[in-house]
């Protein structure tokens, strides 16, 4: 969702903002000033009984205060900031439609699945309180399983919080195979994280005995980040110094806590993102055009809601693209197993029923839609994706 033209609009107010309050406090601080110079002459009179040097000072300062004007000043800057801070909220409102009902369509919920989608995700983010009481009240004991995972993940992440390693190393342990499978390091990783631990805080000898038992297996393997490990045992007390001082950066605590979360929630079946964040997070994305869309066939007294396919494309960012899919140009159907995405001899890709629509089912040559080459349904070969 583009919001270049409101990010703009706030920025202008948050400046004129910065600058008003800017120019109010150095009014304050020139009236202070005075006051503190009239305070100063008043002190420096040694004889109470002069009242005319007093009265004299005290006319200047009023003198100097109503040649500054710091009333109509603040005023003025206070009536300017309420000029700008009033024309933001109407641009948001022409920005954001308050009314989104025009592009809600009809269709029956399945709440059964909401409710195990919300309770979900409310353990998916910790939330173990909110998320017992909903499949209580909903009666959505299906859901318990994934509480149980997500409950092992977040004993597992609190743990390395206070940088302890164990519940971690346990479970990568257990599921070594898995891992392997899916290309993971992990297990190198968290030996790596203890074994830094033990050059900051521990002995050369432990160290030493840490790498042969955990690290030398992953030599063969990793041979450049082993070496690199090994020779960090030289500079033991003087880390500073080592030429390899990036591996003891925090940020390798936060990127491994980040793969063991991905790579948790793959083996027990779970996306990393809440599917329920995705879900809000496109519709927002896509709401702008489907409320254009409303307003458009509003217009023309038509009723979009009633369409199987929308008449215009709902562009979303690449962050919501799960899966290749293919979208015939000529049909604008989306490619199936019964309608898959052939390639033509031309190396354009249409869809199988467009191919036979226009080949009049395989009796004929037909043009390609986008070049003057002559093309066979017989020599169209079937694409997957």
């Amino acid at each position: 969702m583009e919001l270049n033209t409101e990010k703009d609009a706030f920025d202008r107010v948050a400046k004129r903002q910065k600058l008003s309050s800017s120019k109010s406090q150095e009014v304050v601080d020139q009236v202070g000033r005075e006051i503190e110079q009239a305070l100063e002459k008043i002190e420096a009179i040694n004889d109470p009984l002069a009242p005319i040097d007093l009265k004299s000072i005290l006319t200047e300062l009023k003198l100097k205060l109503n040649t500054i004007g710091p009333l109509q000043l603040l005023e003025g800057l206070q009536k300017e900031r309420n000029i700008n801070l009033s024309k933001y909220p109407k641009l948001l409102e022409k920005s954001f439609n308050p009314d989104i009902s025009k592009a809600y369509r009809n269709v029956d919920f399945d709440f059964h699945i909401v409710n195990q989608i919300v309770a979900s995700h409310f353990y998916r983010q910790g939330l173990f309180d909110l998320g017992d009481c909903l499949i209580n009240e909903a009666g959505e004991p299906e859901v318990i399983a994934i509480r149980f995972h997500f409950l092992e993940m977040y004993q597992i992440l609190d743990a390395l919080k206070v940088k302890n390693l164990e519940p971690a190393l346990n479970w990568i342990t257990a599921n070594r195979e898995k891992l392997k499978k899916n290309g993971s390091t992990l297990e190198l990783k968290v030996h790596r994280l203890q074994f830094v631990e033990i050059i900051q805080k521990g002995t050369k000898a432990d160290a030493l005995s840490y790498a042969r038992t955990y690290l030398a297996p992953f030599a063969s393997m990793h041979m450049n980040e082993f070496q690199k490990l090994v020779v960090c045992i030289i500079w033991v007390g003087k880390l500073d110094s080592c030429p390899h001082a990036e591996l003891m950066a925090p940020t390798h605590w936060e990127e491994f806590t980040e793969e063991l979360t991905q790579q948790f929630c793959s083996l027990v079946g779970q996306s990393y993102q809440s599917p329920l964040i995705v879900a809000i997070a496109a519709g927002v994305e896509g709401l702008p055009t489907l409320l254009k869309l409303a307003n458009v066939m509003a217009a023309k007294r038509q009723e979009w809601q009633a369409m199987k396919q929308l008449p215009v494309p709902v562009e979303l960012g690449k962050e919501f693209q799960f899966h290749s899919v293919f979208v015939c140009p000529v049909s604008r159907d989306q490619g199936s197993e019964e309608n898959p995405p052939m390639l033509m001899p031309c190396l354009h890709i249409l869809c199988k029923q467009s191919i036979m629509k226009l080949s009049k089912s395989s009796s004929r040559t037909f043009k390609c839609p986008y070049c003057p080459a002559e093309v066979s349904a017989a020599r169209c070969r079937q694409l997957y994706f």
